[in-house]
Formats: structure tokens, C-alpha cells, sequence
């Protein structure tokens, strides 16, 4: 489906770019973006709005246009993301205030960007399989993901408990399958979770720390309940059982903790190795 550049966006961009670019640099950045037609001949504000609303107009892909124009503004060098010292006290800097206010105005749409200059709306981050990602260990198209999860909280939260859920699944069976374990017998979320949390030495017993222990009995307790979630109140399973209330905060709850467990998760595997 095709997808224009929001409004807001083109408003924060028509603000902030030509503090950063001239006339020539605007150009061929645009260019560079491959946007439609000639540099307009206005200011350098007027330029930016105008030459953006043309992407929305001629452009077959507004979103894949729009990526390549904030890549830079995007990645940052970490010089560029840090404070700025003037006189004693540090500030934030422009360059890191203009990346902060992009990144509101697409999550308005649920628009995530994604490093290497993509724009995504969760639909179509990739042509990989979610299986691919995660061995690659792919954390930003992960993360759209779970955005494409968020985006069916109002209209569909039932699907998008599902679908928060399905995410964590594959990361246990990739596991399991990776580190050649001994797959059980059911392979549900809490079954292929037992043998995964295992392997990664997740028993809060051997946590010397106490306020560690009670974060990782919490994560124990928040895998089991999003399986159980989804059995329960999602899209999965028929509806024979009492039909839950489900309203869309109970889903963005589901989704958002399944996403912290799914990066910590995969974190963790990663230090395992190189251990």
C-alpha cells in the first residue's frame, strides 16, 4: 500500500533543514533521494515543503524517498548526539533536537525509521522472513515488528497480542534450534520458553543481587502470562471459553512487554557466544 510522507513531517523538515544545508546542498540531497522534478525556486524553506509535497504527488514509494533524505539526520555521529558545552553548561545540540522532533512526528503515524536510510510502516520492513532477522540479529527491523504489532492496537488487539506473541515464539525456536537443544514435545510459547530461559541461566536462585532476582522472577512471569494472554484473549484460539474485555491498553501492555523480553533475549544469546 502506498504510503505518503505525513504532514508533520514535512513541517519539522521544512523548519530545521535549511538551518543545516544551503540551496546547493538541498539539491543534491534531493537528487541524491532520486525525488521528482526540478529544485523549486523559492526559499529555502518553501523549497523543502514544496519539493516534499511533490514526492507525495509523483513519487510511486513517498516513504523510500523520505528515508534517504533523513538518513543523515538520523545516524548521528556521537558527537552530534551529545550535549554541547557553552560556557560551562552543556545543551542539547540542534542537529540532536531535529532528530528527536523526526522521530515524533512519524511514531504520530506509526512510522519507525530504520538504519540505513529506510522508513517503515510495519507492513513491509523487509523482504526477509521474521526467522531471518533474528539470526541476523537484525534489532531495528525487529523492532518494526513489534511497531507493525502496535499498529493494530485500536482497531485489532486481539490480532496484535498474537502477533506479539508469535514474535517471542520464533526467537525461542530459532534458539533452540541454533544451539541444537532438545526441543520439547509441545512446542507452545511456555514450553520452548522452559528450555530456552534454561540454556541462558535464567533462575533467579543464582542471582546473588536482590533487586536483580525480582526483576528476573518478573520476566519469568511475564513470558508465561503473554502465552497465556494470547490463548486466552487473542486471535489464535476459537472462542469457546469466556470472551475477555480486551481492550487496546491490555494489548500495548502485551506488546510492549514482549518486546523488551525479545531484545533483552536476544542480547543475552549474544553475550553467551562471545563468553
Amino acid at each position: 500500500m502506498r504510503k505518503e510522507i505525513p504532514a508533520p513531517v514535512i513541517a519539522v523538515l521544512s523548519e530545521y533543514m535549511p538551518n543545516f544545508e544551503t540551496h546547493a546542498s538541498l539539491d543534491n540531497l534531493f537528487f541524491y533521494a532520486e525525488a521528482p522534478g526540478d529544485p523549486p525556486e523559492e526559499s529555502k524553506p518553501v523549497k523543502v515543503q514544496v519539493w516534499l509535497r511533490r514526492i507525495n504527488k509523483e513519487a510511486d514509494q513517498p516513504l523510500k524517498v523520505l528515508g534517504r533524505i533523513i538518513e543523515n539526520y538520523m545516524e548521528l555521529s556521537e558527537s552530534e548526539e551529545g550535549p554541547i558545552p557553552i560556557f560551562g553548561t552543556y545543551i542539547k545540540g540542534s542537529k540532536e533536537e531535529f532528530k528527536n522532533k523526526i522521530e515524533t512526528a512519524l511514531s504520530r503515524y506509526n512510522l519507525t525509521y530504520i538504519t540505513g536510510g529506510t522508513v517503515s510502516d510495519g507492513a513491509s520492513i523487509s523482504s526477509k522472513t521474521l526467522g531471518d532477522l533474528i539470526k541476523g540479529r537484525d534489532i531495528p527491523s525487529i523492532d518494526a515488528e513489534f511497531t507493525r504489532a502496535l499498529s493494530n492496537v485500536q482497531s485489532e488487539p486481539r490480532e496484535a497480542v498474537s502477533a506479539a506473541c508469535n514474535i517471542l515464539e520464533s526467537i525461542f525456536k530459532i534458539y533452540i534450534h541454533d544451539e541444537d537443544l532438545e526441543p520439547p514435545q509441545k512446542q507452545d510459547l511456555q514450553n520452548v520458553w522452559k528450555v530456552v530461559r534454561s540454556d541462558l541461566g535464567f533462575n533467579p536462585n543464582l542471582i546473588q543481587d536482590v533487586d536483580l532476582q525480582k526483576i528476573l522472577t518478573g520476566m519469568l512471569s511475564v513470558v508465561d502470562g503473554i502465552g497465556a494472554f494470547r490463548t486466552h484473549a487473542s486471535s489464535a484460539h476459537g472462542e469457546g471459553r469466556k470472551i475477555y474485555n480486551l481492550k487496546p491498553r491490555h494489548a500495548r501492555l502485551a506488546i510492549n512487554a514482549a518486546h523488551t523480553m525479545a531484545l533483552f533475549i536476544l542480547e543475552t544469546w549474544d553475550e553467551k557466544k562471545t563468553r
